[in-house]
């Protein structure tokens, strides 16, 4: 087990990278770099000795995770009491075509994060969190809009769990051919994967004169979702 530093988490069995271990890195900016360009995870727990991995929201603040949902959810009811949990994402960059079957891959981005997942009672922190679940991809969208009803805030659950080991594992590179293959007559390259955000769909029962926050012009028409939810969190953090 290594030394843990302020800038990176500690290197464990759990967490650490053993197959292609040159792509992992265990650098906290590198991890939050991954997960802030992402909306959607899958928490991974077991009940009752069945694994599960359920897909849900979530989101960054420091070194804690957050994800909420309903108070009758099986996932969030079991992980209340004090779960250990692994949070993952991943981005896929890029297909690999290569000139033998063994050498195709992906150009990728992951994050593993591992913590004991609980319960947040606290009302303060609660409706700090149910704001951020708004402004951490809308940024000051929560001042706009309607108040949470009490039946809404009860039938919410919000789960935190703080990041205690993790871990981050990319590729980003070429081919990665045999040195024999390469003068072999066969086509191979990469295929860029990106997605790519629309144009906004204005609700046809918007009330007449609301114009879009300028806020929302971090999501152009065009441009791609994982940079515009990095500059999402970069203003939240600042917030």
């Amino acid at each position: 087990m290594t030394t843990e530093t302020v800038s990176s988490y500690p290197v464990t069995p759990r967490n650490r990278v053993r197959r292609l271990h040159e792509r992992g890195s265990y650098d906290r900016a590198a991890v939050h770099h991954v997960l802030d360009a992402a909306m959607l995870c899958h928490v991974a727990y077991v009940i009752d000795g069945q694994p599960y991995a359920t897909p849900t929201l979530f989101w960054r603040r420091d070194d804690t995770l957050y994800w909420h949902g309903s108070s009758a959810s099986r996932m969030l009811r079991h992980l209340k009491a004090g779960t250990p949990a692994c949070l993952t994402v991943a981005h896929l960059d890029g297909l690999v075509l290569a000139r033998s079957g063994f050498n195709h891959s992906a150009n990728y981005r992951s994050a593993m994060c591992f913590g004991t997942a609980r319960l947040v009672e606290d009302p303060a922190e609660k409706a700090e969190a149910m704001r951020d679940v708004v402004d951490r991809f809308y940024p000051g969208r929560s001042a706009l809009l309607r108040r949470l009803t009490a039946q809404e805030a009860k039938a919410t659950t919000i789960i935190a769990m703080p990041i205690e080991e993790a871990s981050a594992k990319v590729r980003a590179k070429g081919v990665g051919d045999d040195e024999a293959d390469f003068a072999l007559p066969i086509w191979a390259g990469v295929i860029p994967v990106a997605t790519v955000l629309g144009a906004a769909q204005t609700c046809p029962r918007l009330a007449e004169g609301v114009e879009k926050p300028e806020a929302l012009a971090i999501f152009p028409a065009g441009g791609r979702l994982d940079a515009a939810l990095q500059a999402g969190q970069r203003l939240y953090e600042g917030g």
